[in-house]
């Protein structure tokens, strides 16, 4: 997706370019690891690469502790994202700047409350889920 800044408005001025970024490309890892496997029965790749709200704030906490280990909750902190919600309303706003598109069963609530940042990005999960990476990686 191309970079372009962040338009001025209630969803995007607390949030960098770079969270815009992040999820941006978030979204693309998130799709990639539940879409590009094939279907075990037909052996092919699912043509609805659709996600939902839960499943996006899910595939973000993955790709953030991927991208950032132990310092993903600073970094996300930084950018003011302190919550699901926060990817919700980043989403939103990637819509209205048309850089995504929304499906019509698709709902901002949908990222309210997915999970508990504290405990989702505490050391002890990061920690627990990067062996669970580095475990894929080396069986994959």
């Amino acid at each position: 997706m191309p970079s372009s800044s962040a338009p001025a408005g209630a969803w995007s001025e607390p949030y960098p370019q770079e969270a815009f970024d992040f999820v941006s490309e978030g979204l693309t890892h998130t799709v990639s690891l539940l879409h590009d496997q094939p279907d075990p029965v037909s052996g092919l790749v699912e043509d609805d690469r659709h996600v939902d709200g839960r499943q996006l704030s899910e595939g973000l906490r993955d790709f953030a502790i991927r991208r950032f280990g132990l310092l993903a909750p600073v970094v996300l902190n930084h950018w003011n994202i302190h919550r699901t919600d926060d990817f919700g309303r980043i989403v939103y706003a990637l819509i209205a700047m048309n850089r995504l598109k929304r499906s019509e069963r698709d709902r901002i609530e949908d990222f309210f409350g997915v999970y508990d940042f504290v405990t989702a990005f505490s050391d002890r999960a990061i920690t627990q889920a990067i062996v669970a990476i580095r475990e894929e990686e080396s069986v994959g």
